[in-house]
């Protein structure tokens, strides 16, 4: 690799909580940079990274205690120009990047060739997937993803290999750069998963967030590859204007990675692939068929770059998971607590679809919270519906941003309540001031599981769930 930094830069992380900001901070630290941040909060699992990784973070914005002799700020999307402390870094003319242009500055600089993985849904299990293949095979991959995947709990890894793999977010990349993150990785391999119609506070139609992957696409030399989910028609059309060649994975005999066949197992699934006239079994610890074609996927990208066929499927058959995807997070009062990332309609439902398929003969209960500005919206009301309908009990929490809609804009949770009464689903649905874990306790028994969904902290719902189960059992 190439030593472009002789001496340490000091970087500062302007926020470093957020599940690509804290992994990224790592990272720099482990290239040998000296990193510090800041927060408004902090909460696992990217607390316990930091932590661990001994990274120094300050609690609270305060323009007054940004430190002294900064080489650079790295800013991230989830603070706002008025921030104030942005403000005093524009004001006193700080060098700065956006977190999307660091890792391009810092990492991609060094000579490895990137491997994106990018869609909007499965990102961090596809990313995930493939760098465990990698790192599994002896590839010593870097990685950057937006979780913490089972093997190492860090989301980063510095490895000396020739790739690199990198989750490739389509959200904004900063208050000043509104075009999507993966636009600055240079991808080697544009690895493009399903594709739907997402972050409407950001993209105003369907064929907004088409045109964005289509810039992604466009940007893989021909001497790379496209590889995408022909599962997902949006994810097709995403790619049409890329001249790499295309690595298409689904059911059909015309794709290059071909699966079929899929079947739940006793923890997972298995289904046959054919790879170039070759038909193998995938067996994968991870449940649903949703979950069976990221992994293919991520098999398909793996084998375009040369990992033996054989070696690949064996570390499938091992993967150890990841943070926050269906995870365990434990069992009181013979109630277990699953933690899931799982916010979009879509993404709700194949999560639920997956519980039922792991335990078919328990209660399914679902908390859910409307974290994103997208899921708080009313448009979305009826896909949740869809994807709410497979629960047989359903919390609904108050949407996290319904301050910055308006009010006919907000998800209109009593219709969203009476619609599934009719389905036979119950719902809970509490105030906006009530506490979520309160409201869902005397409804649960034993032998139910819940599945707490959210794309944020869910005010520490597992956990405290958890606990309030013990307490009461």
């Amino acid at each position: 690799m190439q030593d472009l930094y002789p001496r340490p830069e000091r970087l500062y992380f302007l926020p470093i909580g957020g599940t690509a900001m804290a992994p990224l901070a790592g990272l720099l630290q482990a290239v040998g940079h000296d990193v510090e941040g800041v927060d408004s909060g902090l909460y696992p699992p990217m607390s316990t990274l930091l932590d661990e990784l001994e990274i120094p973070v300050r609690i609270g914005w305060d323009a007054d205690k940004i430190p002294a002799g900064l080489d650079r700020v790295i800013i991230g999307n989830a603070v706002p120009r008025d921030n104030p402390e942005v403000a005093a870094v524009l004001e006193r003319g700080l060098p700065f990047l956006s977190q999307a242009e660091a890792v391009a500055h810092y990492v991609l600089a060094r000579g490895q060739s990137s491997l994106v993985v990018a869609g909007t849904h499965g990102k961090t299990t596809t990313s995930s997937l493939l760098a465990w293949i990698l790192e599994d095979t002896g590839g010593d991959p870097s990685y950057l993803v937006g979780g913490l995947p089972g093997w190492n709990r860090r989301g980063f890894r510095l490895g000396a290999g020739p790739w690199m793999v990198i989750e490739g977010d389509e959200y904004n990349t900063a208050f000043f750069d509104r075009g999507p993150k993966f636009l600055h990785y240079r991808p080697h391999l544009f690895i493009l998963g399903p594709v739907e119609y997402d972050h409407a506070d950001l993209y105003p139609s369907l064929d907004a967030v088409l045109t964005a992957f289509r810039a992604g696409a466009a940007q893989v030399p021909k001497a790379g590859a496209v590889v995408v989910n022909a599962w997902s028609g949006h994810g097709l059309a995403a790619i049409r204007d890329a001249t790499a060649p295309v690595v298409a994975v689904g059911p059909g005999t015309d794709h290059d990675l071909r699966m079929t066949n899929w079947a739940p197992a006793e923890s997972g699934g298995v289904c046959e692939v054919s790879w170039r006239g070759e038909r193998l079994l995938l067996e994968l610890p991870l449940a649903g068929e949703h979950n069976a074609q990221n992994a293919a996927v991520a098999l398909a990208a793996a084998l375009t770059v040369g990992v033996p066929h054989r070696s690949a499927l064996a570390a499938l058959a091992r993967f150890p998971g990841v943070a926050r995807r269906m995870e365990n997070r434990g069992e009181a009062g013979g109630v277990l607590v699953v933690d899931d990332f799982a916010h979009h309609p879509t993404a709700v439902g194949v999560t639920i679809a997956a519980a039922r398929q792991r335990w078919p003969d328990r209660r399914l209960v679902i908390a859910f919270e409307p974290r994103s500005l997208t899921a708080a919206r009313r448009d979305f009301g009826a896909a949740y519906l869809e994807a709410l309908g497979g629960a047989d009990l359903a919390l609904v929490a108050a949407p996290f941003h319904s301050g910055r809609l308006a009010e006919d804009e907000v998800l209109d949770r009593d219709r969203l309540a009476n619609e599934l009464a009719e389905r036979g689903v119950a719902t809970v649905m509490p105030g906006p001031d009530d506490d979520p874990v309160e409201v869902l306790l005397p409804h649960l028994r034993p032998g139910d599981v819940v599945v707490g969904c959210s794309s944020g902290s869910f005010d520490a719902f597992h956990t405290r769930l958890l606990e309030a189960l013990e307490a009461s059992s």
